[in-house]
């Protein structure tokens, strides 16, 4: 019976040339066992060590993807959970006469309020805060709980501070200036 390499010989599908490779190289290898020096890997085996590194990397882009994902996931969940907290604790039915003015995205933009509200803006009672072009009027409580998710939606939170001291030299001390001077 004649060898798988005289077969195929036969049969066209490999030359005498590769035939002769082949034998080379199996001696070699052989010949490298014996002897203790490592051994080249074979084809097949560097097509798995390559098919292992290739699984890693695609494992390693794809949880970075994943985690990428979960981040945007979370901070839009974040975002619409600010949202509705505004939308839910804002205080409606204030328009008034009383003009207060505030920064909102780089513009400075007017709001009519009552002016129960316009004090208790300016001593710290009640806070403004924006979501998407919209400004909303909360408690100082719900704006703290807001701040504590998203601190870029308060736009006015003031804290209101005495200050009873005054100078003895002062002789315009038994004239108080409101901190919410109109002109």
């Amino acid at each position: 019976m004649a060898s798988l390499q005289d077969q195929l010989l036969k049969a066209g599908l490999t030359t005498k040339q590769k035939a002769r490779q082949a034998n080379s190289d199996k001696r070699k290898t052989n010949k490298q066992k014996r002897s203790g020096v490592a051994v080249d890997a074979s084809l097949q085996e560097q097509v798995k060590k390559e098919l292992e590194v290739a699984k890693q990397e695609k494992l390693a882009r794809d949880t970075a993807l994943n985690d990428e994902k979960k981040a945007a996931l979370a901070a839009k969940e974040q975002q619409l959970r600010v949202r509705q907290i505004l939308q839910h604790h804002q205080i409606t039915n204030v328009k008034g006469e009383a003009e207060y003015n505030y920064t909102f995205n780089s513009k400075i933009k007017k709001l009519f309020i009552d002016n129960v509200t316009h004090k208790a803006l300016v001593n710290g009672q009640l806070a403004l805060c924006g979501v998407d072009d919209k400004t909303y009027i909360v408690t100082a409580e719900t704006a703290e709980k807001v701040a504590s998710l998203d601190k870029d939606v308060i736009l006015v939170q003031n804290t209101k501070v005495e200050t009873t001291e005054s100078d003895a030299d002062d002789p315009y001390a038994e004239f108080q200036i409101p901190d919410d001077l109109m002109w």
